[in-house]
Formats: C-alpha cells, structure tokens, sequence
C-alpha cells in the first residue's frame, strides 16, 4: 500500500524540469532513518535527485536509531548525518551515553541534534531533559559544529539555557520553529536560525506563520520533518502512505512544494529564496568540509 511515484508521475513535465534543473533545494531537518519509511525507502532515495535536493540533514533521535542514520550517509551523498538525544527518549538512555554518542559525533561529516527540551510529552522531567541537552549544547559549542533544537512549551528555559551556556559560533537551528513572534529578536541575536516546516501551511497555524514572517531572511531554512509534520494534501508532491496503517505520512522529496509555501509565507520569488536558502544552509551546515 506504501507508494512513492516520483515527481515526474505527479506534475506536469514543465513543473517538473523547473524544479530538477533550476532549484537546487536544501533539507535542514528530517529523519529518513524513521522504520515508517523503509518499506519504500529505494524509491525515495532515487526520487531525491529527480526533486532537486542537494542535501538533507538526517536526524538521529537516540542510539537506537544513530545506526541507521550513519549507514544512510554513507550510501547517499545528499545525507548529511546529525545525532543527538531528543527530550522523548533521555528517560530510555544508558549510563555511557555520552561516550556512545561521543563516538559518532567524531564523524567528520556530523552535526549535533535532534536535542532540545519538551514540556509537552506526558511525565516530562525538565531538569532531566536540560542534563542532557546542556551537555549536547557543549560539545557542539567546544567543536563549533551545527546542532539541531527541538522545543516545545518550553521557551522560557530554553531561552534561560542559550543566554547562560557557550554557543557554536556558526549559529544553531530552532527546528520547525515554534515560538512566538516576539521571541525571534532575542533568538536572532543568539545565532538563531529557524526552518519552517510545511506543516504550518495548514490553516490552524496562522501564528506560526507570523512568526516566521519576523524572521530575517538570512536566518531561513526549510524542512520537510519527513515522515511527520506532512503538508495538506492539495500540496502534497509526492503522496506516501504508511504501510502498516495506511495512513498518510510525509514524503522528503516534498521539500519542494515546502519551498513553495516558504516562498509565499516570506513574499520572496521563489528563485530567490532558494539562493538565500543554499546561502543560509551552507553557512550553517558546511562542517569540518562536510560539503
């Protein structure tokens, strides 16, 4: 049940050549590796070319999946991989971690995430979260490497953390931004970069939308979060449907119809905006001559 034409079977041949030979289009954060996309996971990697993507960072959220992430950077030259404890799974880690993670970071091709703090998930434990995020934070700044944030319901100490701890001098990436609009002044004069995924398309996330539009273009970058945060369905590219469930997930070669969104959100043609993108993502994202 799980299909995964490629763009060239869903758009129109015109639309099509636009998009593979004009844009070259850049993917800040998704997590290929994700078991909800093995079963069609050949065909996304030969769709990847055909939609123009250049490169995307792959996000490992916990050792269990650091494997998977390392094995796909190195049969796909668009993967760029990122590791990291996400706030969902600190609970579940072991007593040498660090050392576990420590040694995937040494990667001279890795960047730092998905790591961040969530007050949203049931029977949170903060100060956990922030242990382990804080020690995630500096071994990034010590490296200047890049480093992928995640943050929910959790601004305030989130805030609290980047004003107090040593930053990489590169900057670092607020994933799918969602703070408020105020807070992007403050953020920017961190280093802050945010990616929009094209889930803040649908209707309901008009503040997030606002938001982004306070962000200054040469802190932009685009997700898609594939297999999540999918866009709605009229916008959809490349439809790709969980095998198990039949549910609907998120294909990464929809990091086009992502730009386009992008483009109409920030009022940018969108040649425009992808140049400022590949400017802005190789800045953040070209580490230790990763590209």
């Amino acid at each position: 049940m799980a299909l995964s034409p490629r763009i060239a079977d869903t758009l129109p041949e015109t639309e099509c050549d636009a998009l593979a030979m004009n844009l070259r289009l850049y993917e800040a954060h998704n997590h290929l590796q994700d078991e909800r996309l093995a079963p069609e996971l050949e065909a996304i990697l030969d769709a990847l070319p055909h939609a123009g993507i250049v490169k995307m960072v792959v996000n490992g959220s916990r050792e269990a999946d650091w494997p998977g992430v390392r094995a796909l950077a190195r049969r796909c030259p668009q993967v760029i991989p990122s590791y990291g404890y996400h706030p969902w799974y600190v609970k579940e880690r072991p007593a040498n971690w660090r050392e576990v993670l420590a040694g995937f970071l040494d990667d001279p091709y890795a960047a730092v995430g998905e790591i961040g703090l969530d007050r949203w998930i049931e029977g949170h434990d903060l100060e956990d979260q922030s242990e382990v995020f804080i020690w995630q934070l500096q071994w990034a700044a010590e490296r200047n490497l890049p480093v992928s944030i995640h943050c929910l319901q959790a601004w305030g100490r989130l805030l609290e953390i980047l004003r107090a701890q040593p930053l990489p001098r590169r900057g670092f990436l607020l994933h799918s931004y969602g703070g408020s609009a105020e807070l992007v002044g403050p953020l920017v004069e961190l280093g802050a970069r945010f990616s929009i995924p094209g889930h803040f398309a649908h209707e309901r996330k008009l503040r997030h939308r606002e938001a982004f539009r306070r962000v200054p273009l040469d802190r932009l970058l685009i997700e898609t979060d594939a297999p999540d945060q999918s866009l709605p369905t009229e916008r959809v590219e490349y439809p790709l449907f969980e095998a198990a469930s039949g549910k609907p997930i998120n294909h990464p070669a929809n990091l086009g119809a992502v730009y386009r969104f992008a483009a109409e959100v920030m009022g940018q043609p969108l040649e425009a905006l992808a140049a400022q993108v590949e400017e802005n993502f190789l800045r953040l994202f070209a580490a230790r001559g990763a590209l």
